[in-house]
């Protein structure tokens, strides 16, 4: 496994010529962006064609979309799991049978291959809630780090930014010490959980040392503060499932006489820079407090659907004022532009009524809000100063041709899927070029053998 930080290089300088462009509020023909150092240095609207040395985009090109939730290793569960019945809580114990299979040089291999899917579908950075961090029976490695720097090493790898979440991860459920498989996950301690972490390094642009709390169940109360105060002190993302299950938030009311909710409130673990991952069933009195402390919301609908979750309240989130991102999470499938369709199509399932978001406000979801709850506020737009992070869409496939190119982003949010990705831009450079990946010859290739190498 070769370790390296730096999937695109030296910065570079580029033009790119994109025939149409979503520029935040609508889709704008002949649009030419420059850049240098990696970052967008001009954009010019009103030419017609490409002019000599630009590389030409053909198609929708909208900023790089920001996968915010994602667990690389569940992605040896697709299909896996898809056989028989069962709940969330059955389907974890296939997910600790896989976890307890990863070494550091099989999780770089899997990761490698599950972020060069990520940028085939045109993902430019991940969210990686991070918690398998030890070696079976819960032994540090030499280096305690060793499966953190495994999954930066593989983004570094398959072209993509990383915002490493690394999670704390110290109890089987309210007052129950880790199971065999959860020994892998636990630190023992807040403390000892933040004295690991402060040893993982990121570079401020291309990797993010965030932090997250797995859950209330697995984070006991009286330490939540001390993995806030980490994130807070470094100005880092913070991210904590939230009461994806009715059980979770059973359990914390038997246990504290809260909902997970006020109880997070209560420790201090609300604000701006805090992402809650899912937040399905919540009371009116958890919307507020989400909304009022400008909390975030990560949906992840495929995986909320394929675990039988429920649909989250994501249009009283948003109107309560928390912004909305989206991730993949256990990667059922990858594929961001599911995920925001879905999430306007489950709400219209629950409410009867149409049109709760527009494709813009849906494309600013896997885009912009998402890169912001990865602690990059700069990123998602194509704007002077903005990361150079593109993704190009056909406008002539079989799922997207016929529209005029002016609904752009309806085809591409409510039609288009990740294999309509043409174009992966990271820092300006080409990803994926023409639907192949510059870097990563086979990604399906490289995906079953790592997959395999778990079952073997």
């Amino acid at each position: 496994m070769q370790l390296t930080t730096q999937p695109t290089g030296t910065p570079v300088t580029a033009t790119y010529w994109m025939s149409h462009a979503w520029l935040g509020t609508h889709v704008e023909p002949g649009v030419l962006l420059e850049v240098s150092g990696g970052r967008v240095a001009g954009v010019r609207t009103g030419v017609d064609t490409p002019p000599p040395g630009a590389t030409a985009l053909h198609g929708l090109t909208v900023p790089g979309l920001a996968n915010t939730h994602s667990h690389a290793f569940h992605r040896a569960l697709r299909s896996t799991v898809q056989v028989g019945s069962g709940t969330f809580w059955t389907w974890r114990e296939t997910m600790y049978r896989t976890a307890s299979r990863l070494t550091p040089d099989t999780y770089y291999d899997l990761a490698r291959a599950t972020y060069a899917e990520m940028a085939l579908a045109g993902i430019t950075a991940v969210g990686e809630f991070h918690y398998l961090h030890h070696a079976p029976g819960g032994t540090p490695y030499d280096n305690p780090n060793a499966m953190g720097e495994a999954l930066i090493a593989a983004a570094a790898e398959a072209g993509i930014r990383i915002t490493l979440l690394d999670t704390a991860y110290l109890a089987a459920g309210f007052g129950e010490k880790p199971n065999r498989h959860q020994t892998r996950f636990s630190d023992g301690t807040a403390d000892a959980w933040a004295e690991r972490a402060s040893l993982l390094e990121g570079d401020d642009d291309l990797v993010v040392i965030g932090a997250a709390i797995h859950s209330v169940r697995a984070v006991p109360a009286e330490q939540l503060a001390t993995v806030a105060r980490w994130a807070r002190e470094r100005s880092v993302p913070l991210h904590v499932h939230l009461s994806e299950q009715t059980a979770e938030n059973d359990a914390c009311l038997a246990a504290h006489g809260r909902t997970p909710t006020r109880l997070l409130a209560d420790h201090g673990v609300l604000g701006r820079a805090t992402t809650g991952i899912h937040n399905t069933h919540l009371t009116p009195e958890d919307i507020e407090l989400l909304g009022a402390s400008r909390t975030g919301t990560c949906m992840c609908p495929t995986t909320e659907r394929d675990l039988a979750d429920g649909i989250g309240p994501a249009d009283a989130l948003q109107r309560a004022g928390s912004p909305l991102s989206l991730g993949s999470d256990s990667h059922a499938v990858i594929d961001l532009f599911e995920e925001a369709r879905a999430m306007e199509l489950n709400e219209r399932l629950r409410t009867h009524v149409r049109g709760h978001w527009t494709a813009s406000a849906l494309l600013r979801a896997a885009s912009a809000d998402g890169h912001a709850a990865l602690g990059r506020p700069d990123g998602g737009t194509l704007e002077p100063g903005a990361p150079a992070d593109l993704t190009t869409v056909a406008l002539d496939s079989v799922r997207t041709a016929g529209p005029v190119p002016r609904l752009g982003a309806e085809a591409a949010v409510f039609a288009a899927t990740a294999a309509d990705v043409r174009h992966t831009v990271v820092a300006g450079r080409h990803i994926v070029r023409d639907g192949r990946h510059t870097r990563i010859e086979d990604v399906p290739g490289a995906l079953a053998s790592a997959v395999a190498a778990l079952h073997r």
